[in-house]
């Protein structure tokens, strides 16, 4: 019980609320945890969302379904091309239409490469958080190299929106493929050197070890998936249990913990690197040969390449076509989910019939992960919670969809 005085009365309180965030650079955003407090143990920890107001999903109602890609470069800017890979698969669903082989492994990389990218940026901050200054300079100096690379390939380093309907914006880039073989040469030992400032390092095991626990059937009811499910024990992941483009080709593990505190969410993430790399250097060793698009099979939904736009009649006029109407896709409805960086990223479109999506909606692995926050947090102390928040790699643009 928690006594004080003010001027001539004495005031008797059980616990008091406090405010983390939304301006707080330990937030990872804009979030807002209403926590009570007995003394310094946390009682409740109640997550406010929504001060972003971005609605992307109903923003995206109102543009083309290539337009639409753009949205969701923005709704997680961390991980573009993962959320490119997931909304893209759900249109090719509704329209029934498969992507060439060399196109699917060309989407591996990428989004191998993001997820590495991802991985890197929650490192650094996350470490940051709870005092280790330098592991952040180290992860973004590998974070470059991988921009460098996405940028060699599709032009732009955080908002790629080069996925298509039916393949990719245009083929491999002559550098992309040697640069790609550089990074994967150097990054197993750049990885070690994060574990060597932090795995066993003392004041890293006291804030991590035992800390945040939550059990695989709390995650489970919690609806937590990705690394921060994994922790607890459960060996779930989209790639190996509802295979996409071509992810049953490659030899990959699952990492798992079974503490499930913010220490095994590290190692997990840490080990989730290393097999990202093997799924990278297995695609651009085996890169199928072929067209980048499936455009003569379904010329009703996929745009013309550059080349066919530019020499051929029927190219130009499908071309300008898709960029003023848009492609329309069936009536129906069509779901597909992906392993992202933060856990399972879902898609759900319904077409109308006409060139915009008549409604899309995000299955966002943040929103829910953040969910269980008020289970990890209950009995730990203050400090507790900015570890525990750290631990499970929100993304506000994503939560605030």
């Amino acid at each position: 019980m928690l006594m004080f005085e003010y001027k001539d009365y004495l005031i008797e309180l059980d616990n008091f609320a406090i405010n983390i965030g939304p301006q707080h650079p330990s937030t990872h955003g804009v979030l807002r945890v209403l926590v009570k407090l007995d003394g310094e143990t946390v009682v409740e920890a109640e997550p406010v969302i929504g001060y972003l107001h971005t609605s992307m999903e109903k923003y995206a109602e109102y543009r083309t379904y290539h337009q639409a890609e753009t949205i969701t470069d923005r709704m997680d800017y961390v991980s573009a091309a993962s959320n490119n890979l997931g909304y893209i698969l759900a249109v090719e669903k509704l329209c029934g239409v498969k992507p060439p082989k060399r196109a699917e492994y060309i989407r591996v990389i990428l989004t191998e490469l993001t997820r590495i990218s991802s991985h890197l940026v929650w490192l650094g901050t996350h470490a940051v958080d709870l005092g280790a200054l330098t592991e952040f300079l180290y992860c973004f100096r590998e974070r470059e190299l991988i921009l460098d690379i996405i940028e060699t390939m599709t032009g732009a380093r955080m908002t790629p929106s080069f996925f298509r309907v039916g393949g990719i914006a245009m083929d491999i880039h002559k550098n992309f493929t040697g640069k790609t073989r550089d990074f994967i040469k150097i990054f197993p030992d750049k990885i070690s050197e994060y574990e060597a400032l932090l795995t066993k390092n003392k004041i890293w095991l006291a804030r991590t070890k035992n800390v945040g626990k939550i059990s695989v059937e709390d995650a489970v009811s919690f609806g937590v998936t990705g690394p921060s499910l994994r922790a607890s024990g459960l060996r779930y992941d989209v790639r190996k249990i509802n295979p996409y483009s071509s992810y049953e080709d490659f030899d990959f593990d699952i990492p798992t913990g079974d503490a499930g505190d913010v220490f095994d969410r590290y190692a997990v993430r840490i080990e989730e690197m290393r097999q990202s790399l093997r799924i990278v250097n297995q695609a651009v060793e085996n890169i199928p040969e072929g067209e980048y698009l499936s455009y003569d099979e379904y010329p009703q939904y996929v745009i013309p390449p550059k080349h066919r736009a530019l020499t051929t009649m029927e190219g130009m006029i499908f071309l300008f076509k898709y960029g003023m109407e848009g492609i329309k896709p069936p009536k129906g409805e069509a779901y597909q989910s992906i392993e992202g960086p933060r856990g399972e990223l879902g898609y759900y479109i319904v077409s109308d019939g006409s060139g915009f999506p008549y409604r899309m909606r995000v299955r966002p692995p943040s929103f829910c992960n953040i969910s269980a926050l008020c289970k990890m947090a209950k009995g730990y102390l203050l400090a507790d919670l900015i570890a525990i928040i750290g631990s499970l790699d929100i993304l506000l643009g994503e939560i605030d969809r």
